[in-house]
């Protein structure tokens, strides 16, 4: 396979590339090696070369652009770093499965407050329910312009709900509280993995999220609403995208076909590959 620098691939006509280098340079910027150098040697001609007009070129180790500037007038180094001291950013399908990780991670951490929140809130409800009782039945009796003996209020609707909290026992309240916590819990662990790219996290994200599949496509049915379905269609994009993209439980090869793809655009090799020939030595160079 035949793998180009970011950005000179043609696209498909069907399947448009996203090129995750050039976007991720776009909002943070590239990143560049011996800016700062007075001199240039041939071997950082990988990364930083100077033409016959005194512009040096500097090669951006991300997304592989390449961006003329002027020398710099108080160099802080003689010569650029060495390879050893070099950082090489993510590139390739590392940057894109970091990416993509992390963006379920933010939803995943999204859901860990949400959760968090609301299972808090229903186990302090149940240590004040008998406190809160008298207040919630006056409300309802000045909202409805009447007295309001504790009955049900309809067997549908908000008031129907929240009555509804009054008449169930605490036990389940509590019940209810700590799975809300428990799933919380489970939620923030999976976007901690996912944001250090943990594969335990690939695989808890996994189960948890399709295992709740079909308790959303009962929710849908029974009653649809623009967030179930929006939910819906991100989890099931989650499952599709760590099973197949991410070879979980052996597909397509499994975690060791995995690393061997995630290595194709990484590393001083894949620089080198991509890299263009060496310009001409200036004239009068030594």
């Amino acid at each position: 396979m035949t793998h180009e620098p970011p950005g000179t691939q043609p696209p498909r006509r069907f399947r448009p590339r996203l090129h995750w280098e050039l976007l991720l340079c776009g909002v943070s910027g590239h990143e560049l090696v011996g800016t700062d150098a007075a001199e240039l040697r041939p071997q950082d001609a990988i990364f930083a070369r100077e033409d016959t007009a005194g512009t040096r070129w500097y090669r951006c180790l991300r997304c592989d652009s390449w961006l003329p500037l002027p020398p710099p007038e108080h160099p802080a180094r003689r010569y650029p770093p060495e390879r050893d001291e070099i950082e090489l950013p993510l590139r390739g399908k590392r940057l894109r499965d970091m990416i993509v990780l992390r963006l379920i991670a933010i939803n995943r951490a999204f859901h860990f407050l949400v959760l968090g929140a609301l299972g808090a809130l229903v186990l302090l409800f149940a240590a004040n329910r008998s406190t809160l009782r008298p207040t919630f039945y006056k409300v309802i009796a000045d909202l409805q312009g009447g007295v309001v003996s504790g009955q049900s209020h309809g067997r549908h609707g908000l008031l129907h709900e929240l009555d509804n909290l009054f008449t169930t026992s605490s036990t389940h309240l509590h019940q209810l509280g700590a799975v809300l916590l428990a799933y919380a819990v489970v939620e923030g662990v999976e976007a901690v993995g996912l944001w250090y790219q943990k594969r335990w996290a690939e695989y808890l994200t996994f189960l948890v999220t399709s295992s709740l599949l079909p308790l959303e496509i009962y929710e849908i049915a029974t009653r649809t609403t623009v967030l179930k379905v929006v939910a819906f269609v991100i989890n099931v994009a989650v499952v599709i995208y760590l099973l197949f993209a991410k070879r979980l439980f052996g597909l397509r090869g499994g975690a060791a076909a995995d690393a061997a793809e995630g290595e194709l655009d990484q590393g001083w090799e894949a620089l080198e590959r991509t890299a263009p020939a060496p310009a001409p030595a200036p004239a009068g160079a030594s």
